[in-house]
């Protein structure tokens, strides 16, 4: 079995990075009411011959009819025009600059080598030699220099200003420009790479601000417009419509996304996208894409959220979201029938972590999670986004389906140091050890389904198995000979240091050895 994440790439939409090899870095006035068609939809003129009793086409038609909802005042056609000269002004262009420490598998790209090649003798002879070294920082770890560039938006007269978080990243200078080309040294209050928010704040009065929007008004096919500086090309207005609404991503995001199709590209990470009326409703911030560019698929933060986050920023310093301590994944229809569920709606909990907010609730693996305080939950992204927009200590009401039936089940929200004493002591992931996997266990009925003697899921994988060839997807079923069945069997090998392993994998019904080079 294989379970494949995307084939194309989420791509952070904004940074416009370059670093020292050239590279593109990748991650109040207002016409309120819109001058368009009239919210009455026009006469409809229908042709018909008089009928047996002689009533005349007009009557026949009139009957015939059925009664036509308006069209919402947002579903026109907006007066981008007024939206751009009220709103662009607020629009800002985000200048970055810092250093960056290179990772292992960075160091490689550095020197075009292909993955492993680091361990080639060839190579350690040759990485001495000039120009096959970055400057290294302090504790010799090699570093680069990068300026990059996002865009922002003014949300207070005063100088506070919403982007992301990735624009910002190790970021040791920030410029903000306004679209008069006044420039201003910003002071990152704080960021929140949970939900890739980020809060500025420039020394300035009277600037022209936003004016912010409700994104649960908004429905599918409604228009949008986004304003930003794609490519370094300040003050950029493109248009198009919401495509979907909470959006799960991959990576465990919190964040229910808005698509749309307005073009985003590289540069745009952090400014607005307007809703018909000219209000914000949501931050670009990712695009779906096989070319690193826009392919007619961008994400936006909703503005709620982003809202939430910023408040806690500039209380406190940074945010914090709820944990719940599960793995879950979507239900589809053969596991709603074998759990005796009408619909495959809810959250499959996969793997539950010890000593976490749902250990101490009772949650169980083969729990279906189909609602948090009333609010229903139809897919297992769903659950992410309302547990994580909770903060620690919260009380929730979970509705579970356990056994054929429903139950209703308690639990206080763990936060950030629960995850981070759960991974010590209890990391279903490895990722601290060598290999770089993270595993979760296969449910029976996913075993039963693929016809697989194993028991743990490849879920992601990093490092020295990424690079030997170990995919997403694959199921792990021994290593060095020794079958496995669970992730202390693992770490009971990891823990004699050995130089490498061979790790027996299932991928699409055939087993294959891997070995794994741990150097």
């Amino acid at each position: 079995m294989k379970l494949n994440p995307l084939n194309a790439t989420l791509v952070a939409a904004g940074v416009l990075a370059m670093g020292t090899a050239g590279a593109f870095s990748l991650k109040p006035w207002f016409q309120d009411k819109a001058e368009a068609a009239p919210s009455t939809p026009p006469a409809v003129v229908a042709a018909a011959t008089p009928s047996a009793t002689g009533a005349t086409a007009a009557t026949t038609a009139a009957a015939a009819m059925a009664p036509v909802a308006p069209i919402p005042a947002q579903a026109v056609v907006p007066n981008y025009r007024a939206i751009f000269a009220q709103a662009g002004p607020a629009v800002v262009g985000v200048t970055v600059s810092g250093t960056h420490k290179l990772s292992a598998d960075e160091q490689q790209m550095q020197g075009g080598l292909p993955p492993g090649f680091e361990n080639d003798p060839f190579f350690k002879f040759f990485r001495g030699l000039p120009g096959m070294q970055a400057p290294r920082g302090r504790g010799g770890i090699p570093e680069q220099p990068f300026r990059g560039q996002g865009s922002g938006f003014i949300i207070s007269a005063d100088g506070l200003i919403l982007t992301n978080a990735h624009v910002v990243r190790e970021a040791k200078d920030v410029t903000v420009k306004l679209s008069d080309r006044r420039e201003f040294t910003a002071k990152v209050l704080g960021s929140d790479p949970t939900t890739d928010v980020a809060v500025l704040r420039i020394n300035a009065k009277d600037l022209p601000t936003v004016r912010l929007g409700n994104p649960k008004q908004l429905e599918v096919g409604d228009p949008v417009m986004a304003i930003g500086s794609p490519f370094g090309f300040e003050q950029t207005a493109t248009q198009g419509i919401v495509s979907a609404k909470g959006r799960s991503l991959p990576g465990d995001s919190v964040v229910p996304f808005i698509q749309t199709d307005a073009a985003v590209n590289p540069g745009n990470s952090g400014g607005p996208l307007f809703d018909g009326s000219g209000t914000v409703v949501g931050i670009n911030a990712q695009i779906y894409s096989q070319s690193g560019g826009y392919q007619g698929l961008s994400f936006a933060i909703p503005i709620d959220v982003a809202l939430k986050v910023k408040d806690q920023i500039v209380a406190t310093g940074k945010a914090q979201h709820g944990r719940l301590g599960v793995t879950v994944q979507d239900v589809n229809q053969s596991l709603a029938e074998s759990f005796g569920m009408k619909r495959p709606d809810g959250a499959l909990v996969a793997s539950v972590s010890r000593n976490s907010a749902a250990a101490k609730a009772g949650l169980k693996p083969g729990d279906v999670i189909t609602e948090v305080n009333g609010e229903p939950v139809v897919r297992s992204g769903s659950l992410s986004s309302l547990i994580g927009m909770a903060s620690p200590g919260d009380k929730v009401k979970l509705k579970v389906w356990r056994d054929r039936g429903q139950i209703d089940v308690d639990a206080t929200l763990g936060g950030a140091e629960d995850a981070q004493q759960q991974a010590a002591n209890d990391d279903q992931a490895d990722r601290a050890g060598q290999l770089g996997l993270a595993l979760r266990p296969l449910s029976r009925d996913e075993r039963r389904q693929v016809e697989t003697e194993g028991s743990l899921l490849v879920e992601n994988v990093t490092g020295a198995a990424a690079r030997a060839g170990i995919e997403r997807g694959d199921v792990l079923i021994a290593i060095n000979g020794k079958p496995v069945t669970s992730v202390d069997q693992i770490k009971s090998v990891m823990s004699g240091k050995p130089k490498s392993v061979a790790l027996l994998v299932e991928r699409d019904g055939e087993r294959i050895f891997v070995p794994v080079n741990l150097g």
